[in-house]
């Protein structure tokens, strides 16, 4: 055969296949709706930048170089000063559940020493779960420090600067983005390997023509989807417990909390993504459908669950989104164990939106099963 009735043979098969791509009412959707709904997610929801920093103010001095300070602060668009501390006790609640990423600690005599040419101290207190975004936060609050230094310097209130920040970050002292990054590697390679596996299930069985056969068995359609979810959640529970072991033998990442709090949560993580896997599967024909449909549900769950980016930068809108996310609710968990020693009793916020998505998941995954069979 001549190199010209290959090179004619390789268009034809090529047009061939865009023709029979295009015809297919799924395969269009697949090509138009999945780009345009993921440039939107990766648009407004992944952003390293911090445009609303949760802050408290605990203020230990009534003078005036404390109240100018606490002025800038909130006077800043990116910061949204939340709560007024009136005692130390009270840091350790707004840290612990997140309500708060920093507490600025102003000692009782800041504007005492600065009035009479010394340096006054501030105390930075930072949530460091999330390494990379406290290091941000620390950053943009020394720049608002550094230009409340120059106007007081301008004012000739002292030849050095005024404003001492001592930041101190907790649970992750050292602000080291590993124990982020590998804490959060857990819930995702977990939800990669339970979606993709599960989601294949009843794909498989109808692009092998095995799925007639399945149907006249003498079995209810509920006990053909429990041992289809089985499978899949073993393997995310076992691919969680490697990535656990490796974690803390390999990567030196601290387990500070409950092992039975953390397994819980992987149960509960596991059975939600198995429950969204096998909606996906109901649905699709064949298995390379099951395969784009699960990687059309991970990259936004991925981007929307606080993995690399923080869910309060997003816009109100897409942070609502985000609650439909069980990825969301077991990173909290599981950086919360590492770093927090995170028990049941901190955890009851997050266990029962899995418990709920679970449950949805799963009847829906059963009404295709059984209607979609045909």
């Amino acid at each position: 055969m001549s190199i010209r009735r290959h090179l004619l043979l390789i268009i034809a098969l090529a047009i061939k296949e865009l023709l029979a791509l295009l015809r297919d009412k799924k395969s269009r959707m697949v090509l138009i709706g999945p780009p345009i709904a993921q440039l939107l997610i990766f648009g407004y929801a992944a952003t390293f930048d911090l445009n609303h920093i949760t802050l408290a103010v605990y203020n230990e001095d009534p003078g005036e170089a404390s109240r100018e300070l606490i002025s800038r602060l909130s006077g800043s668009p990116n910061i949204d000063l939340l709560y007024t501390i009136q005692h130390e006790s009270e840091i350790k609640p707004l840290i612990d559940n997140q309500d708060v990423l920093m507490v600025v600690h102003i000692h009782p005599q800041f504007s005492a020493d600065i009035s009479q040419g010394k340096s006054g101290k501030v105390q930075l207190i930072l949530d460091g779960r999330n390494s990379n975004t406290a290091m941000i936060a620390l950053n943009y609050t020394r720049e608002i420090i550094l230009q409340l230094n120059q106007q007081w310097a301008k004012n000739g209130l002292l030849h050095g600067p005024p404003v001492i920040l001592e930041s101190r970050a907790w649970y992750n002292e050292n602000l080291r983005s590993r124990w982020f990054i590998v804490s959060g590697i857990i819930g995702l390679l977990s939800l990669v390997v339970s979606l993709v596996v599960t989601a294949l299930s009843v794909a498989r069985e109808r692009e092998q023509g095995t799925f007639d056969q399945l149907l006249v068995t003498p079995v209810h359609p509920a006990f053909i989807l429990i041992g289809k979810a089985i499978p899949g959640l073993l393997i995310g529970i076992l691919e969680a417990s490697f990535i656990i072991v490796v974690a803390v033998l390999w990567f030196d990442l601290p387990f500070r909390g409950s092992i039975g709090a953390l397994y819980l949560g992987v149960f509960l993580f596991t059975l939600s993504s198995v429950g969204i896997g096998l909606m996906i599967s109901s649905i699709c024909v064949t298995q390379q459908q099951a395969v784009l449909g699960a990687f059309m549900f991970l990259v936004p769950a991925v981007i929307l669950s606080g993995f690399a980016t923080p869910i309060a930068n997003m816009p109100d809108s897409v942070q609502l989104i985000t609650y439909l996310d069980p990825l969301r609710y077991f990173l909290i968990i599981v950086r919360s164990v590492f770093m927090e020693a995170g028990s049941y009793n901190l955890f009851w916020p997050q266990y029962w939106p899995m418990v709920i998505i679970a449950i949805t998941t799963l009847t829906m995954a059963a009404w295709l099963f059984r209607h979609k069979m045909y």
